[in-house]
């Protein structure tokens, strides 16, 4: 990341503005945006099925695995504002090979970690595990605000956008999907 062309570009903009990038209150401001954007864009070069790559298989557990409420941030790549929700990520191991809980979160943060779409990050965390754990089905909800739309635009605070991808035995089992969307609604 070159966070110098970052600091050169937050005064450009600032200035474009009509603000001053020298007054005592956005003096260090682009270096803080710099720093930020190392951190909040630092998915854009990781791939996230090397959250995956250390699995379990003497397990033998062909169940459900659901983690929910896995709570993410991300930023519209639209216009640059931040979106943040929570997703829901369900598989059925297939021969017992089991992933550590904790990777599944970080599949889903290394996805958002970038300028992003939310049907994109949906997508990228289900083909993710499909690909490197080859489970029976998988099925991920996303559910997120944009700011992009609460605090621009149409104005809709509060509104919430959900996608999902359903893989495998999900796609065919509308008994099993209905099981998985019921424990992810369950309070």
């Amino acid at each position: 990341m070159d966070k110098e062309k970052i600091k050169k570009a937050v005064r450009d903009i600032l200035e474009a503005i009509g603000e001053d990038p020298n007054r005592e209150g956005l003096i260090d401001t682009p270096d803080r945006v710099a720093r930020m954007f190392e951190e909040i864009y630092s998915g854009i070069n990781e791939d996230p099925k090397k959250h995956l790559e250390l699995f379990f298989q003497d397990e033998k557990h062909e169940e459900l695995v659901l983690v929910k409420d896995i709570p993410f941030y991300s930023t519209c790549e639209h216009h640059l504002v931040p979106f943040h929700g929570k997703a829901h990520v369900a598989y059925i191991p297939k021969g017992g090979k089991l992933t550590g809980l904790s990777k599944l979160a970080r599949v889903v943060e290394a996805a958002a970690k970038r300028p992003q779409l939310q049907e994109r990050i949906t997508k990228t965390v289900a083909d993710s595990i499909v690909e490197v754990l080859s489970p029976y089905g998988v099925i991920v909800v996303v559910e997120a605000e944009h700011m992009c739309m609460t605090m621009r635009g149409v104005k809709k605070a509060g509104s919430k956008t959900i996608t999902s991808a359903v893989r495998g035995i999900f796609e065919k089992d509308a008994a099993a999907r209905a099981e998985v969307m019921s424990l992810i609604n369950y309070k």
